[in-house]
């Protein structure tokens, strides 16, 4: 069995879903998002990520990660901020010792949906459908999974 967690990190809310890769397919573990408390501080919320997200990976152990990588921002400040949230992120998985692959928005669309311009809706109804869920997942949870998808496509074609 192979449990990779995804990541889709954000100082607000950051998405997270677990897959585990079985022998009949994929099975959902968990998933949700972290919601970080908008009026406070941005040290503060990403304390809140730190020991939230710690919580998942200590119940949970996942043996990888996969991660969105950066690739804009609406500003400087937002870039800045979506940063910091990814350190805490990577900062969190490499105590725990799990491995961490990075992935474009454009690479985890494609893997899950077959094309790299679907959008958020897309994602949604195509996570349902591979995971089997009974209602589709909200945003930051759907992209979460989306990632967690991928990274086990991916090894599963790299070990091809």
């Amino acid at each position: 069995m192979l449990r990779v967690i995804g990541i889709d990190p954000g100082t607000l809310s950051c998405g997270y879903g677990i897959v585990e890769k079985e022998t009949d397919g994929l099975r959902h573990i968990t998933s949700g998002i972290l919601n970080l408390p908008k009026k406070e501080d941005l040290s503060k919320r990403l304390g809140i990520l730190y020991r939230e997200l710690k919580k998942i990976l200590i119940e949970f152990s996942p043996e990888y990660a996969a991660v969105e990588k950066v690739f804009f921002a609406r500003n400087v400040k937002a870039a800045l901020n979506l940063g910091h949230a990814r350190g805490v992120v990577l900062l969190c998985l490499a105590e725990e010792g799990i491995k961490i692959t990075e992935y474009s928005a454009n690479e985890v669309k494609k893997a899950v949906t077959g094309y790299g311009r679907a959008d958020k809706n897309q994602i949604q109804k195509m996570v349902q459908n591979i995971l089997r869920l009974p209602e589709q997942p909200k945003t930051d949870s759907a992209d979460a999974l989306a990632l967690a998808i991928c990274h086990i496509n991916t090894e599963r074609f790299r070990s091809l």
